[in-house]
This record gives structure tokens, sequence and C-alpha cells, in this order.
């Protein structure tokens, strides 16, 4: 791999409406802690959000949320990598089988992405959070993890850098790992090495999210696959054989790289048994949008022709999709019935690995109704070893403006029912405070191990006053 340049960086502007600015910056003073934050944290009824239907016989129980990191929350004017941005943002979250959490994030003043793993009973187990990406002076964004071992031995990491590279917007991906736990990790490694704007997922031509990326692991060789979009429009894939050591050249998979195509957006990555390899993402510049799904047999090396999973006749983004045991291909994503922009809620389908075409979908947060102002968007999946499934999304008080908590719900029927939608307690208590991940909101804020263990991290961001990082964890 090239060592990365080190030269001045663009990023993207604000977002209107329910695209949300993608522009951003802060610092934490003080270090990162295990301190349990002040607030009891059951998953609270669903009375604020809307009911559904559904009913599950299990319960979820969250734990006491643990502060990961305190900061401040100011942000100057945009001036590329020399911004003074001063918060903590864009944390990521994955879990070993032992129930050992391992949490990514972001320190804006330092232009740095952090790592620090917590234990079953949320002690950290770093004596400080170690450095990823190395970059002080290069803001790098919206990491990803994937663990490999029954206690996460090796931690593969993924991020978006806002590397100025002579195009018109900056951005590049970045992959390091680590064979220790996350006590040491990798030289990082240039993947995208490219012009047009990598890890950038385009609404229009003047709003967009960082973040458009993703990386999973295969169940049973530990191949790895990654995934980004850039913003002139192309989605490229590229694979590992070895344990990340070496990638393979980015393979264009989708979207415009001549202006004919509508840009690709908000990747997601699902890596089965056998080669099995799901890629799913929607499109910009389109008022009704739908989500493309591509597949490939080979680990990769190459995917059929790609499909689209609904057509809803709305504007649908941000995908997640994760395979069961049986192989059947589970989706999630933010539906807008009335377009881009337009107030939003999440949905589920799902395709039997023996079918061809996905089931209809339905919808799984808050029914929307005309007394009723708040909205859904941006989920996070994670499918457990009994394939139970758990979907997180950002939940929006009042449609239009910031979101402010996160929705969660549940099934332990493969998806045939679903858990009343409800809101993490501890997630939107503080009214002056909005959810985080300023840069943008394609994350994954959300994992899952095979016993049913979950986890789930929230950013907060209150302007002149704090910015926090809080890990949930939590047991069916």
């Amino acid at each position: 791999m090239k060592p990365r340049p080190r030269e001045m960086t663009v990023v993207c502007f604000a977002l209107a409406a329910l695209a949300y600015s993608c522009q951003s910056g802060g610092n934490p003073e003080g270090e990162a802690t295990s301190a349990r934050a002040d607030e009891p944290t059951a998953q609270r009824s669903a009375a604020a959000v809307g009911d559904v239907e559904e009913e599950q016989p299990r319960e979820l129980s969250w734990d006491e949320p643990i502060r990961v990191d305190r900061g401040d929350a100011s942000r100057g004017p945009w001036r590329m990598n020399e911004s003074d941005f001063h918060y903590i943002d864009d944390p990521t979250v994955a879990l070993s089988k032992d129930g050992t959490a391992f949490v990514a994030w972001v320190d804006n003043r330092r232009q740095d992405v952090l790592f620090q793993r917590f234990g079953a009973d949320g002690e950290t187990q770093l004596e400080v959070p170690v450095d990823i990406s190395r970059s002080p002076d290069i803001f790098s964004w919206l990491p990803r993890l994937v663990v490999v071992g029954d206690e996460g031995e090796t931690v593969y990491a993924v991020w978006q850098e806002i590397v100025f590279s002579g195009g018109s917007h900056g951005g590049e991906i970045f992959f390091a790992r680590s064979t220790d736990g996350g006590e040491s990790f990798s030289e990082p490694a240039n993947l995208s090495q490219t012009t047009a704007g990598a890890g950038k997922g385009r609404l229009t031509s003047e709003h967009w999210h960082n973040g458009s990326l993703d990386i999973a692991v295969s169940a049973d060789t530990s191949e790895l696959s990654v995934a980004w979009t850039e913003y002139e429009g192309a989605l490229r894939f590229s694979r590992s054989v070895d344990g990340g050591q070496n990638f393979s050249a980015p393979e264009h998979i989708a979207g415009a790289t001549d202006g004919n195509d509508p840009p690709a957006r908000g990747p997601s990555i699902a890596a089965g048994e056998n080669g099995e390899v799901y890629l799913a993402w929607t499109v910009g510049e389109k008022d009704d949008a739908d989500i493309r799904v591509a597949h490939s047999e080979d680990g990769g090396r190459s995917f059929g022709e790609a499909t689209v999973a609904e057509q809803t006749g709305g504007h649908s983004d941000g995908p997640k999709i994760a395979v069961d045991s049986a192989g059947d291909l589970h989706l999630v994503f933010a539906e807008s019935p009335h377009g881009l922009y337009e107030r939003s809620h999440i949905r589920y389908l799902s395709k039997p690995a023996d079918e061809e075409a996905f089931g209809t979908s339905r919808i799984i947060s808050a029914e929307p109704t005309d007394e009723d102002e708040t909205a859904a968007s941006f989920p996070s999946l994670a499918i457990d070893g009994d394939d139970d499934l758990f979907v997180l999304w950002e939940h929006h008080p009042q449609y239009g403006e910031r979101p402010r908590g996160l929705g969660f719900s549940f099934s332990t029927d493969q998806g045939a029912t679903f858990s009343a939608p409800s809101i993490i307690d501890g997630t939107d208590d503080r009214r002056e405070a909005n959810n985080g991940n300023l840069q943008g909101l394609l994350m994954r804020k959300l994992a899952v191990n095979d016993v049913g263990d979950v986890a789930a991290v929230h950013s907060t961001f209150e302007e002149n006053q704090e910015s926090l990082i809080v890990l949930f964890l939590g047991r069916l």
C-alpha cells in the first residue's frame, strides 16, 4: 500500500431538512472513562413513539449507560483541515463472543479515530484509548469495526479521512488491523487512492453525508469485504483474503462514473458462508430512490446484476442488511413516502435463501399519523446466533429537526414479528442536546454476538456545552 498523503482536505456542506448537516467538529476535555452516566436505562414503553400490532414474548434489558468520553461542543467556520472543531463524535461498536465491547469514535480536535475496549461488566480494559488513525493534521471520521475470535483477538477498522487528492471533493478510505485485541493497530493503509471524494454519499450535488462505507467479515473464512461510495457517484468494493495484509484493487460495482447513472450511496455488506456476499445501497439525485442489492457467490470476486429490493414510490435511504444461519437476507431502510427530505419511518423486509425476490416491506418504527410529528431515519441492523434481529434508528421527536434519541425494536422469530418500537432510555433526556454524527448519519451504532448480548453507542452534541459518547449494554 502507498503511504497516505498529508495534503489539505475538503469536507461536505450542510444538508437541508432530513438530510442534516455533514459539517462538524469537537474536542474532549478530560480523559475517556468508564464512569456510568447518571440516568437509568430500561427500554421505555413505545407510547412516546407509537405502537405496532406485533408483540414479542421475550424482553430485552439494558444496563446503566457507560460514559465512553466527554468533550467540548464548539464548531468554528469550515476551513478544511484547519477548522476549529472541538467535539467528539461518530461512535461505532462491535461485540466479541465473550461480551467484550469494542468502541471506536472520533476526537475532532485531535483529528483522530480513538479506540477503547469494555468488558461485559462495563469497565475499560485499556489504560488509555488507542489512536487508530494517527493523522493529527487530517480529519478522520465515521469509523466501522469488525472483530474476529471468541475474545476479539483480531480487530479490523475502516474510516474516512478528508484527504484532498486533487478532485472536487476530499475523501479517502483507510484501514488498520489489530492482532492483540486493539492494544495496537497496524499503520493505516489507503484503500481507495482516488480523487473522486471517497466516503461521500451524495443526495444532490450540494447535499451529501460522509461515512458512506462499510466492512464485513465472512462467517467461515474470515475474508474481509470493504465497500464505499464516492462523491462522483461510483460504488467501489475491495476484498482481502489474508486478514487485511493486502486488498484487491477497488472494483466498480455501480453508480455514476460518466454522469449517466445516479450516484450510489450508503452501502451495506452482509457476508455469509460458502462465499456468499450481499451488497446493498441506495442512490442519490432521485426523489424516488429505491434500495439496490447485488449478490456474489465467490466471496466478492464478482457480483451479479443488481436488483431493486422493492419499488416503494417514495425515497428509500440508509439500507442495512444481514444474513441469518439459513442464508436468508434481512433488510431495513428509511422510507420517506413523499420524497426526499420528507418525513421518514423504518421499514423491514426479507428474502429467503431459495427465492429470487424480497417480500413486501412493513413499518417497524412508529406508524406515521397526522397527530404524531415524530420521524425515524438511518437504521442499524444486527443478528445473533439464534437469528434474532435487532434494529436501531435515529429518533426525531419533531420531523424536520435533527434527531434526539435512539429508537429500537427486535424480533425473536426471524422477522415474522417485531417488538413495539421504543426509545432507549438515556438517549433523549437532554432536550438541548441533539444526536451527534454531525458529519453524516450513515453509521453503524449497533452490535450483537451469538449469545444475544447487545451493544449500542450514542453521541450527543449540545452547542457550547458538551459532547458525549455513551455505550449501552443489554441482553435478551
